[in-house]
């Protein structure tokens, strides 16, 4: 993966300056919101919605609230600007597709955005709350993609939020868990999201939204952050509705627990050369940053800890004590290239067979049935649908499936199969990136990465939010457009009543209770087709428990 990580970094500052900055703004010194925390002033849009940005929703987590549970914001005087976007989280330009507007970088991050089409607060609107993808390394709620304004003009109050990542947002450690009130360490950005939440529930309402109509929706590790907001007994109460774009916290990998995650802190820190606690929280973010750029440092992510999660999302999801709520989800039809699964073979039969032996020994001989290989076109197929199910497919579909089951609330499944159009000849060769956390700095030279036939992991996100003029990328035509009024438009029903169904859209059915094999294809001509594709993800499962 080295040559694909630094050709997605080398092109990250190129593409960004491709990305369409939000349009010019109109001052108004009457656009002023009182907030629990005192006053803020935002901007008025020349599409007449108004926007905030940079509201801070939790005191910076610096000093000693490095690797604490977000703190209460402080409140000010007077009238605090909210016009442009605060920094974003410490992080490594890992994926080649972000287009940060933020002000910068800061350990200092803990800001949200708000975009709302009211004019007062007493119109309670449907609000939207939008968590980035990137790994649960990368991202901003700055990002054009994820912008607010075009679902405000649908009606919707909508905000974006930030979260600490990596090892700021997601380290465990002994010190850590024994300084705890709850006795517990990691999931800080998790936590993050929750105080948004919170923030949320205090506070929209004066932005003119209604706090019990709230949706939370993302896309890669923003959907596992939706599942995980759905499943931790802190969260799952401040919700009305959820949406979850290509992955879930029902993966299977389990969640590692607190006391491995623990020496996995332990281990960093004296990587980093900090024999303490204190000693790590006297590094400069900076430096701790560019620790976690060294070969095998660990991927800090969601952990099972005992508080945040009192156990595993996959048995809270079980047991039916996640949130009942709503859920709508799905993933894209090629999440993952057929390379993962090949490498630099060609896709023969015989060479994929070796591939599927390799991984699944005496299951092998199943797993080619589910994924079959009996021409060159089928051998890269099935190798895609293979790579994209290991990677995300299976995830989003269990936490579909389980709650289907146990969540007593209508589910709706999407499969988005809309490829990306050609980028703009002056993007040259650069490469569109990844942006849910594909690339991890790992050493995989032989791999090159062949053109995506299909609809490639992030792909959607423009579409769903109706953001395609923010992407100056890619030659979008009258078809893309289309895409995107429908899928928008699903979105924004669902999140206004709990059901994406409405005037010209095609019908899309809940799904069964059994199973849940009713899906909504979206693309240029969207319709319902019966999966066929659930003994796939039950031989995964199967295949991968020992």
């Amino acid at each position: 993966m080295k040559t694909l990580l630094l050709l997605l970094a080398a092109t990250t500052q190129f593409i960004s300056m491709a990305i369409a900055q939000a349009p010019k703004t109109i001052s108004d010194k009457a656009n002023q919101v009182k907030t629990a925390n005192g006053l803020v002033e935002g901007t008025a849009e020349k599409s007449g919605i108004r926007s905030f940005k940079g509201i801070p929703f939790a005191a910076p987590p610096v000093g000693d609230l490095r690797w604490r549970e977000p703190q209460p914001v402080k409140n000010w005087a007077g009238v605090l600007k909210t016009d442009k976007f605060g920094p974003r989280a410490m992080q490594r330009p890992i994926f080649g597709d972000m287009g940060f507007r933020s002000n910068g970088m800061s350990e200092d991050c803990l800001y949200l955005n708000v975009w709302t089409p009211a004019k007062s607060g007493n119109e309670k609107l449907p609000v939207l709350v939008y968590f980035y993808g990137g790994g649960f390394v990368a991202g901003d709620g700055s990002e054009a993609r994820y912008d607010g304004e075009s679902m405000a003009q649908k009606g919707i109050v909508a905000l974006t939020v930030n979260y600490r990542l990596g090892v700021f947002g997601f380290m465990a450690h002994p010190e850590l868990t024994k300084e705890s009130p709850n006795k517990a360490s990691g999931n800080y950005g998790l936590m993050d999201q929750t105080a948004a939440l919170r923030w949320v529930q205090q506070n929209i309402a004066a932005f003119g939204g209604d706090p019990k109509r709230v949706t939370i929706a993302g896309e890669s590790a923003g959907s596992f952050a939706v599942s995980a907001q759905m499943a931790s007994p802190h969260s799952k109460n401040l919700i009305a509705g959820a949406i979850g774009e290509s992955g879930s916290l029902l993966s299977l990998q389990p969640l590692m627990p607190l006391s491995q995650a623990e020496q996995t802190g332990v281990k960093f820190a004296a990587d980093a050369g900090a024999n303490s606690l204190a000693a790590l929280r006297a590094i400069p973010a900076e430096q701790l940053l560019e620790a976690t750029a060294k070969p095998g440092t660990p991927w800090f992510s969601a952990i099972v800890d005992g508080y945040f999660f009192p156990t595993s999302p996959a048995d809270i999801f079980k047991a039916g004590q996640q949130a009942h709520v709503p859920l709508l989800g799905g993933w894209n039809s090629e999440e993952m290239n057929y390379r993962f699964i090949m490498g630099q073979e060609s896709p023969t039969a015989e060479n994929y067979t070796k591939a599927v032996q390799k991984l699944y020994g005496d299951k092998a001989t199943e797993a080619l049935k589910l994924y079959p290989a009996s021409s060159e076109n089928e051998v890269t197929q099935s190798a895609t649908d293979l790579a994209g199910d290991r990677f995300i497919g299976y995830s989003t579909w269990k936490w579909l499936d389980v709650h289907n089951q146990t969540g007593g609330k209508p589910v709706y499944r999407y499969y988005y199969t809309r490829p990306r159009p050609q980028m703009k000849a002056a993007m040259g060769n650069a490469a569109p990136g990844l942006a849910g956390g594909v690339v991890k700095n790992t050493d995989a030279n032989a791999i090159k990465m062949p053109p995506a036939t299909g609809a490639v992991h992030s792909a959607e996100i423009e579409y769903a939010m109706g953001n395609l003029p923010h992407n100056q990328v890619y030659e979008w035509s009258a078809d893309d457009y289309k895409v995107s009024e429908t899928m928008q438009n699903y979105f924004a029903n669902f999140i206004k009543t709990g059901n994406p169904n409405g005037k010209g859209l095609p019908e899309w059915p809940v799904m069964k209770n059994a199973k849940g094999d009713q899906v909504m294809y979206i693309d240029v001509t969207s319709g319902v087709q019966t999966d066929k594709n659930r003994a796939r993800y039950l031989f995964l499962e199967q295949a991968t428990t020992k």
